[in-house]
């Protein structure tokens, strides 16, 4: 819980990494994912590093790996191999060379291109052989043998082109040509495209050498594929006999040369993850291998890293292990280092705390060793958003869906696909499963079941007592088209009701009238505990004296007033009853003429009112200059009323925190010049924000009621307007028609009511947090903690469409 709280205490290590050894060490470290490191050569060129030309091979053969899962999906039952191994092998194995992939691709290269060629050659035969078959009819009578060859051309071309095809024929020939087409039955194959097309034969007969040349270009502009036309019908029957044996002859080639090529394939797909892995993990080692030093001798590498403090038993035996592991005889060693610079913040999350550690760091990473909101978050930020969203009906089925994406949180698909708002919902599926639990429990204190109450414990107020003791008549029900319950009665207020509000108030015409009224004061009470809570978890950020100066003003300032407000809100509640509920006096008016300082003219909550009031606002006042000159007033006078130090007083944490680290640094401070009027520009500026901020926050709070109001109208208008429609029809007919209305109704819930008013309270809650709460204490400028692990590439590999 400390680590969660305020982040690992981290510290800045020298790893001295011997040449032999250094590329397991570093694998050791990337399998592990404890250390961050730095660049120990930020002036040296990316081309000109030690080891860029490691990388360019990794690098070519990621290239031919790419084309390798290329070809692996071109094939689906490879690609399914492919798939469920892909799921097998994911640590470090036997390094493969570049060689064995460059053979590899050699070979797949050049089976593809003799498939290729094969496939081309059997298009070219199967056009012939259509192009033979269906011109037959074109010509209805036999052409001297010589002259044939001169006056036609035949081929194919695809169908989408031969009308503008026939146009530029008669365009550019002026008539002198007379073209024959009819279409093919079946689909071919277009090897450009790689697509079934349609094809349309065409005979073409001219008459000239000039009209010939330009029909012969037209035909190459229109990409079509022209074959010769026999003389007679003899010879027409002994070229389509021998294209017959010729296509034969090619689908044997052409079958045994795609099994080889899938053997290839299916012995590749095989170990292509594990290649893919490898490489990627090269590619990353040699990496940081670049980030690290040569000592002088050019035997040794000198890396810099941040370190968890509490990792460094774990970090120094994983040295331990790579170099046992590289066969080296002097084994690779860590050592800490003093320094001045802000280590990055590292905050340890699980499944379930991760979601809201990104709601965090989504506003600004912590700055280090700064207080965490997370921990409160996760019961702060759900608590808000069902507020909000209160209602029984709705959270059953919000935990309902999350709880399901939960159980499935393993599967596969649910987990890898590439659908960017699944992945929000699925990676946030413990906030929405906080959010329903806690709407439902909301929904039972607002007693909201789609817009409905439910009647549990029995109401609290009863109608017969006002009939048997006279007060309402049937000339008083015939009289008045509204009645109002007397609480004075004996026997209509038996008490309150045990959880939430009464199911009567569903009945009430003053319904919304009361319900504002509560889920306004409620909104305020919350807004002023949630404010008052971040004030307080200041006190981990804060100095000693800023808890005098700082906190302290703050937090009266706060309580003096809006505290006070709560205060006044609660003591009417417990005060006055429903019995003499009608005597109550106005809390606003009081707060009003507790700034006024007027008390005399209303009545007083309780005795010594105005007194107390005063004694509040002086208080609030007060606080205001503490606030503002006390910080800059108390530097000024460490830095000039100790003129015989000379320097600038390190406080006792700053100085148990370098004493923890094994190292004094005082000299630094003596360099530091204190300025009274930016600290005093600062501090004004931070006085003015937290005093105004305290009453805009305190109203914004107040979007609570608002959103909670018009969630419930909403509700309450799609079962007037939708589902009482089809439950007052009361004929037989009236079961068939709600079974339409129920799925509208349903549809209109899940999409307005859970989605869009879902994200609007979500948004909303986000704002609390990150506004009206952290703007209290955090102040979220920090550098995440990124550590080098291989378990950090898969997303890489997705990215680069390799797995």
């Amino acid at each position: 819980m400390g680590s969660f709280l305020r982040g690992d205490e981290m510290c800045l290590a020298q790893l001295f990494l011997q040449s032999g050894s250094a590329y397991d060490c570093i694998s050791e470290l990337g399998e592990l994912g404890l250390v961050e490191f730095r660049d120990l050569n930020p002036n040296v060129n990316a081309f000109q590093r030690k080891y860029v030309n490691e990388i360019k091979k990794c690098e070519e053969m990621e290239r031919i790996l790419g084309e390798n899962k290329m070809s692996c999906q071109a094939s689906e039952n490879i690609f399914v191999l492919y798939s469920l191994q892909s799921s097998r092998l994911l640590t470090w194995t036997h390094v493969f060379s570049q060689e064995q992939l460059q053979r590899f691709e050699l070979e797949l290269g050049e089976v593809t291109r003799n498939k290729e060629r094969l496939q081309k050659n059997l298009l070219e035969l199967t056009e012939y052989t259509h192009m033979l078959r269906i011109s037959r009819d074109f010509v209805q009578r036999p052409i001297e043998v010589g002259i044939l060859d001169k006056v036609f051309f035949s081929g194919l071309i695809q169908r989408a082109k031969i009308e503008a095809f026939e146009r530029m024929l008669w365009r550019v020939c002026k008539g002198y040509t007379i073209l024959s087409y009819a279409e093919v039955e079946e689909y071919l194959q277009d090897p450009d495209k790689g697509e079934a097309v349609k094809c349309v034969v065409f005979l073409i007969s001219y008459w000239g050498d000039q009209i010939g040349q330009k029909v012969k270009k037209i035909c190459d502009c229109y990409h079509c594929h022209l074959y010769p036309y026999p003389n007679s019908n003899e010879e027409r029957n002994d070229v389509m006999e021998g294209l017959k044996t010729r296509i034969q002859d090619l689908h044997t080639v052409l079958h045994r040369t795609e099994d080889y090529l899938k053997q290839v394939l299916v012995k590749a797909s095989e170990s292509v993850h594990s290649w893919v892995v490898q490489v990627k993990k090269m590619k990353a080692i040699y990496y940081i291998l670049n980030l690290c030093s040569f000592d002088v001798t050019n035997k040794c590498l000198i890396a810099e890293v941040w370190c968890p403090v509490s990792d460094i038993p774990t970090l120094r035996r994983s040295l331990e292990d790579g170099s046992k592991k590289s066969g080296s005889n002097v084994s690779s060693f860590v050592n800490r280092i003093p320094t001045t610079d802000t280590p990055p913040t590292l905050i340890r999350t699980n499944k379930f705390t991760s979601g809201f550690q990104n709601i965090v760091d989504a506003y600004g990473v912590g700055t280090y060793r700064e207080v965490n909101p997370a921990p409160f978050t996760v019961i702060t930020f759900p608590f808000l958003f069902a507020v909000m969203f209160g209602d029984l009906g709705h959270g059953a089925i919000m935990a309902l869906f999350a709880g399901w994406m939960v159980f499935y949180e393993n599967n596969r698909k649910l987990k890898n696909t590439r659908n960017e708002i699944w992945n929000t919902f699925f990676e946030g599926r413990y906030i929405i499963l906080m959010m329903g639990i806690f709407s439902i429990y909301t929904g039972l204190i607002y007693n909201d079941c789609f817009s409905k109450s439910l009647n549990i414990f029995g109401s609290g107020w009863s109608v017969r007592p006002m009939f048997q003791t006279g007060e309402w008549t049937n000339d008083v029900l015939r009289g008045n088209h509204f009645l109002t319950l007397n609480p004075n009665v004996a026997g209509v207020f038996t008490g309150p009701y045990p959880l939430g509000i009464d199911p009567i108030w569903n009945l009430a015409s003053n319904r919304l009238t009361f319900l504002n009224s509560y889920k306004m004061k409620m909104s305020v009470i919350v807004g002023v505990i949630h404010m008052s809570f971040g004030v307080i978890l200041s006190t981990y950020n804060h100095k000693k004296y800023n808890l005098y100066l700082v906190f302290l003003p703050e937090l009266l300032f706060l309580l003096c007033l809006f505290g006070y407000l709560v205060f006044m809100i609660f003591y009417k509640w417990l005060a006055f009853s429903a019995e003499d509920s009608s005597h109550a006096p106005s809390i606003l008016i009081h707060f009003i003429n507790m700034f006024l300082m007027q008390g005399g003219e209303v009545q007083p909550l309780y005795t010594g009112q105005h007194g107390l009031q005063v004694f509040l606002v002086v208080i609030a006042v007060f606080s205001v200059p503490v606030l503002l000159l006390g910080k800059p007033l108390y530097l000024y006078w460490l830095q000039h009323g100790r003129r015989h130090l000379g320097m600038y007083r390190v406080s006792d944490e700053d100085m148990h925190i370098r004493r923890h680290h094994g190292f004094y640094i005082v000299l630094y401070v003596c360099f530091f010049k204190f300025n009274l009027a930016d600290e005093f520009l600062h501090q004004a500026i931070h006085t003015i924000e937290y005093c105004l901020g305290c009453i805009s926050n305190t109203a914004s709070y107040l979007r609570l009621w608002a959103l909670s109001l018009a969630h419930a109208q909403l509700s309450e208008v799609l079962w007037t307007m939708v589902m009482r429609v089809g439950l007052r029809m009361d004929t037989a007919l009236g079961v068939l028609f709600l079974v339409p209305v129920f799925g509208l109704f349903a549809v209109l819930t899940v999409s307005i009511l859970l989605v869009m008013e879902g994200l609007s309270a979500f948004l909303h809650a986000l704002r609390l947090h990150w506004v009206e709460f952290q703007n209290k204490f955090y102040s979220g400028t920090g550098v995440k903690f990124c550590p080098f692990s291989f378990s950090a590439l898969p997303s890489s590999f997705e990215n680069d469409g390799l797995l």
